[in-house]
Formats: structure tokens, sequence, C-alpha cells
């Protein structure tokens, strides 16, 4: 298994435990817990977006010379994530019990097939095209703001 691939991929699992967890205290309308658990969720995966856009994504770009490829797909999938993200946070807020497991079910759907398309294919071709420079794009990820 290659760095980044082992890198990410270990934080997309990381993301997905928080958001069972949450999850989980939603549906069981303990709403303190679930608001906190959400927050810790939803700062993990704007921190992963980020080490994604802010590092990997233009090191990728800049060694293929590709911009429209799977790059481009990926950013589109975060938009939509970060929108989901914020109308769970406003169901959270309002204890929203069927308003906030819907929205979670259409972002886990969304996150299985982005998670999948990302490990199988951005993260494998990235370790590949960047190996030389693996360990300092981890260093660079590793130092994105929380």
């Amino acid at each position: 298994m290659g760095m980044i691939l082992e890198y990410l991929g270990g934080d997309h699992r990381a993301c997905d435990d928080l958001f069972a967890s949450a999850e989980a205290a939603v549906a069981q309308k303990n709403w303190d817990n679930a608001r906190s658990l959400f927050d810790r969720f939803q700062a993990a995966m704007v921190h992963h977006l980020r080490m994604e856009e802010e590092v990997l994504f233009p090191a990728f770009e800049a060694r293929t010379g590709n911009t429209m490829g799977p790059t481009y797909v990926m950013r589109t999938e975060h938009e939509q994530m970060r929108a989901l993200l914020q109308d769970m946070a406003r169901a959270a807020l309002a204890a929203d019990h069927n308003g906030y497991l819907g929205l979670s079910e259409t972002l886990n759907m969304l996150l299985q097939q982005h998670n999948l398309k990302e490990e199988n294919m951005l993260y494998p071709m990235s370790d590949q095209v960047l190996a030389a420079d693996s360990e300092a794009l981890i260093r660079s990820m590793d130092a994105v703001a929380k």
C-alpha cells in the first residue's frame, strides 16, 4: 500500500467512525452528545477536504498537468459534501431528528462512492506519480490547520 493511500485512507476511516457515532447519538435523540460528535465529525471532514484541496490535488495536478480529471470531480463532490454538512449542522442545532437522518443517509451514500474513487483510483495514482515527494506531502498535509 502506498503512503498517500495509507495516510488519507486512514483519515477516511477516522471520519467514518465520527460520522457513525454522531448518527447513533441522533438516532437516540441524545442531542447534546449528537451535536458534540457532529461538530467533531464536521471539523474532521473540513480538515480532510482541506488537506486534499490545499496539498494533494495541487501536487497531483502540477505533476500530471491534468486539472480537469479526477481532482476536478473530487472538488465538485467536496462542495456537495460541504453543503450537506451545513444542512446537517442546522438540523442538529434544531434537534430535527428526521431531517438530520435523511441528510445523513444522503451524505453516507456520497461519501462511500467518493471514498471508493479516491482509494481505488486517485490515491494509488498519486502514490505512483508523487512517490518521490510522498513523505513531504504527508508532512504538508499534517501541517494543514485543523
